[in-house]
Order: structure tokens, then sequence, then C-alpha cells
């Protein structure tokens, strides 16, 4: 069996959001994947529907995984990546773009999305410090997401 070139993978859209409380924690999904992805932490977000753009993906997915749907998400991208990635038992190549929202409490607690978050296998929810991300040995996605973050903070 041949190596698959990144070109001739799959393309898959995603919009994701940083979302950020009055003490500028970020919050992030675990999630407990097989490889290629494995265990990792990431912002709210995924795949785009039919007809959507990013930040309209970003929206959605914000009120679907968080239970909210009262969070302004800004127009600014962020972060514009490409990875490669396993999704639906296969790799892919997804271009994810990453947008700002603040939520006006800190730690904000998720709505009533246990269930969502099961089928979308999310194992747990946790909003971390800048202080947290650069001491972790856990993998969180996007890479340097600290950094990022102290940027947007000036």
């Amino acid at each position: 069996m041949r190596d698959v070139e990144e070109t001739e993978l799959p393309v898959r859209h995603a919009g994701r959001v940083i979302v950020l409380d009055p003490g500028d924690r970020v919050l992030l999904f675990r999630y407990d994947h097989a490889p290629p992805n494995g265990r990792h932490w990431a912002t709210p977000g995924g795949g785009l529907e039919p007809g959507e753009d990013h930040r309209a993906g970003a929206r959605r997915e914000l009120a679907e995984e968080t239970g909210w749907d009262d969070v302004a998400v800004r127009d600014a991208v962020l972060l514009d990546r490409w990875l490669t990635m396993g999704y639906g038992g296969r790799l892919v190549r997804q271009n994810e773009r990453f947008f700002l929202a603040r939520v006006p409490v800190e730690r904000r607690p998720l709505g009533d999305v246990a269930a969502m978050h099961v089928h979308d296998g999310i194992r747990a929810a946790r909003w971390w410090t800048l202080a947290e991300l650069d001491a972790t040995a856990e993998a969180v996605w996007p890479e340097g997401l600290a950094d990022l973050i102290r940027d947007l903070l000036g």
C-alpha cells in the first residue's frame, strides 16, 4: 500500500472559537481519541455544514457545545491553519479558522450539553489559565495557544 499524499486527502472545513472569561481563562474540551489524534484539549468548534462560512459554523458549534446562545463571536480570523487529522475513520486535511468570543462570567458553566458531549466524544471541559497552558504536558490544539492569546491581549 502506498503512502497517501496530503494533497490527496479529503478536505474538511471547521470553525473554532477561542472563548475567554474575564480572568482571561480559555475554555477547552478534552477528547480521548485513538491515533492519529490521540488525547488532546481543543477549543469549541467543528465542521461546517453545507452553505456555512467559517464564522457561522464557529457560532453554531459554540452554541451546540456549550449551550450558550448569547455569546457574540467576533468577525476577525485569529488563526487560519491546516492540519492532517483523523475524522470519521479516515485521515482528512482540515482547514480551521479560529475566532474570539468573550463571556462576562468567570468560568461560566456549560448549559445542558452532556448528551451532545457524549455523542461528539468530549470527555471533559475546563477553563485554563495561560500559566496552566504553559505548564501542561497535555496536548493542546492549536499548538501555541497561550502565546496566541497573549498576542491578542497585547
